[in-house]
């Protein structure tokens, strides 16, 4: 196993302080993967049900909380062709788990004792909270503006905290110099990362019978819900466990979209969008996403599509699914309104089985 850049096609040995290509790009996993769910294993209930579909070598102990296995139900008991993956109701409160328990799992294994990350929240409290549980020292950036709730739980688990004066891409920058001499547990660059939040795609497929729906949707900034996807869809149809992949559908907020705007212009790479205002989904703000080339192709793999929202288009999803008892950050709540811009657009049709990913909890939005 290796990691492998897709844009100049070289390959690294795996180390604690190798996150992206010399030529600057995220690097992939060059590895064999085998999905074999196996309810008798002692993690069942979590996501390490697919443990031979990991790339962690059998004898690792694993880092987890249980993360995983989260409900799967319609959103309306009388329309059950909508289904909602309830994400949140992973340990620290969003599906960020899902890579932290694999990521710190495999850093761990490599003796890693000290990481960094950067985050406008989730993928913080994520890393800090498995860091713990690892038993590795951890530091988080994040934005000065990200909810008081989520910085509160960051803190918490033992995280020391730097705050950075501006937006989301403020902080990134920020981290870099980090980087260069502590290992980078980045939610974004990082594909092990990746290799947790595939398990979603798992997990949707068994819990309808073995069959795929015909749509996904997910909110989108840097991609790592939507790539998970992407990945875990495709391999289980590389193993010959589903015929077809979900077409995927992603949401970004109307004053940051750049994956949007390049697939409404149809080109070929994703440019930097400027974020142009605030807004509510704080979780989704990427100026311009790492793997947007990946994104790109899973958008045309996938035949799947994008759409944008607004601040009151959030506010009505978060009024709609806590009606239905759903209580979800707004980041998580640009799925409603989603849903029937992709109905207004001919995208989704009657009779298609759709699954909305919500992927953080209210609790700790304010």
């Amino acid at each position: 196993m290796n990691y492998l850049c897709t844009k100049c096609n070289k390959t690294y040995e795996i180390s604690p302080l190798r996150y992206r290509c010399d030529c600057g790009n995220a690097l992939t996993l060059a590895k064999d993967s085998h999905i074999y769910p196996n309810p008798q294993v002692p993690a069942a209930m979590s996501l390490w049900r697919y443990r031979e579909a990991l790339p962690i070598d059998v004898d690792t102990e694993i880092v987890t909380l249980g993360e995983g296995m989260t409900p799967l139900v319609p959103l309306d008991v009388n329309a059950p062709e909508h289904f909602v993956k309830l994400d949140y109701l992973c340990p620290t409160g969003s599906y960020k788990d899902r890579g932290a328990s694999v990521l710190l799992t495999h850093l761990k294994a490599l003796g890693v004792e000290t990481v960094v990350e950067d985050s406008s929240g989730n993928a913080g409290a994520a890393i800090a909270a498995y860091s713990a549980r690892a038993g590795i020292h951890c530091t988080i950036y994040c934005p000065e503006s990200t909810s008081q709730g989520k910085l509160k739980q960051i803190s918490a688990y033992g995280a020391e905290l730097k705050l950075v004066p501006g937006n989301r891409m403020a902080t990134t920058e920020a981290v870099k110099h980090a980087a260069e001499t502590t290992c980078y547990a980045s939610h974004n660059w990082h594909p092990f990362f990746l290799e947790g939040t595939k398990t979603v795609a798992y997990e949707i497929v068994e819990q309808l019978g073995w069959h795929p729906p015909t749509h996904v949707i997910c909110p989108v900034g840097f991609g790592s819900i939507y790539l998970g996807l992407y990945i875990g869809f495709r391999e289980l149809q590389t193993q010959g466990l589903i015929k077809n992949i979900p077409r995927l559908l992603g949401v970004q907020p109307d004053v940051c979209c750049p994956i949007y705007n390049a697939d409404v212009n149809k080109t070929t790479v994703v440019t930097r969008m400027a974020q142009t205002d605030k807004t509510l989904a704080e979780g989704i703000t990427a100026e311009l996403p790492i793997r947007g080339q990946l994104i790109l192709e899973a958008i045309a793999a996938t035949n799947g599509a994008f759409t944008t929202v607004n601040d009151e288009d959030i506010k009505a999803g978060l009024t709609t699914l806590a009606a239905k008892g759903i209580y979800v950050e707004p980041t998580s709540a640009v799925v409603v309104k989603a849903y029937q811009k992709f109905q207004e657009a001919g995208i989704i049709t009657s009779g298609d089985q759709v699954v909305s990913i919500l992927t953080g909890i209210g609790l700790k939005a304010s």
